[in-house]
């Protein structure tokens, strides 16, 4: 992926991925009804992570695929919100939560266990970018960190990741937003959330990347594609990337290639049962190489393929492709 298809600059321009002030993401308030004593389980959506990751993006987008959704929510609101709308006829309900609600992480991951024990079905979206990237949006627009006191930008980004390491861990959706602009973001959004009769129960990313950029901070598994021959020292194959047949045929062809593929493959089928009686529905397969151009586009194009035969719906992405 290139530079120029990373979050930045103004929303005119192709939409930032960074947070805003904005208020509540809805006008209309949840309706009540007195006399209503059953509450019905209610699918809710908890949207956290780092100030200025987009999490307000995120909500945004998640109002458009229906959710009732509630920016900057206290914790300790979160139960009685979600029973409020559930007693309405809201059967969607997001809340953007983070820490200008300063009673955060602690009192965030006690809420979401109290709407799992009323039968409803918390699902916790963290989401992220990386360091330089957080400093980029701030600078651009000219805010302060929530966190940042006296200090420096980046002494309120360190002290929101350490804030958020509780609640990180138990994240049902990691989604790095450094390198995503506001369409590609509403795309992974919407393969996690949007209601198509019955929703897939697992969706797959296989993710491709170059070792020497660093390590995608949203993989759930990593691959290293490295011990294949690297086709960057064939000239006439140099130019090319994975996604040519040429470089395909050449990565797929090499001895111990598909073996590793099959056994590869054999430990997802392991994984995916587990995944679903976890309730884990996004699932991101990273596939290293060194520069993230040739081996690994290949074997991740190959792994999407064989992730879509075994009924699970896989898409290829690139991270690194053009970067070179």
């Amino acid at each position: 992926m290139t530079g120029t298809e990373q979050v930045a600059g103004d929303r005119r321009a192709g939409g930032p991925v960074a947070d805003d002030p904005a208020g509540p993401q809805s006008d209309v308030p949840p309706s009540s009804d007195g006399t209503t004593t059953e509450v019905p389980a209610l699918d809710v959506v908890v949207v956290t992570g780092l100030s200025g990751a987009g999490k307000n993006s995120a909500g945004r987008v998640l109002e458009d695929l229906g959710f009732f959704v509630v920016d900057n929510l206290p914790p300790a609101l979160l139960q009685p919100m979600v029973e409020l709308g559930a007693r309405g006829d809201l059967r969607r309900f997001a809340a953007v939560v983070d820490v200008r609600s300063r009673a955060f992480s602690s009192d965030l991951e006690e809420a979401i266990r109290q709407l799992a024990e009323a039968g409803h079905r918390p699902r916790v979206v963290y989401v992220h970018a990386r360091n330089e990237v957080l400093i980029r949006r701030y600078e651009s627009v000219r805010r302060e960190h929530p966190l940042q006191g006296s200090g420096r930008l980046i002494d309120g980004i360190d002290a929101e990741r350490e804030l958020l390491t509780g609640i990180a861990g138990e994240a049902d959706l990691w989604v790095d937003t450094s390198d995503l602009n506001v369409h590609q973001l509403r795309a992974t959004l919407e393969a996690a959330f949007v209601e198509n009769g019955a929703p897939p129960e697992v969706v797959a990313t296989v993710l491709s990347f170059g070792f020497k950029y660093g390590l995608p901070l949203d993989a759930d598994l990593v691959v290293d594609a490295r011990f294949l021959p690297n086709p960057h020292w064939v000239p006439e194959l140099r130019p090319m990337t994975g996604r040519d047949a040429e470089v395909r045929d050449y990565v797929l062809g090499q001895d111990d290639a598909e073996a590793f593929l099959d056994r590869y493959t054999e430990v997802l089928r392991l994984l995916l049962p587990g995944y679903r009686r976890e309730g884990k529905r996004y699932l991101t397969l990273a596939v290293g190489c060194t520069g993230g151009k040739h081996r690994s586009v290949a074997i991740a194009e190959e792994f999407a393929r064989r992730l879509s035969a075994e009924g699970v719906p896989a898409t290829a992405r690139h991270r690194d492709l053009g970067r070179e």
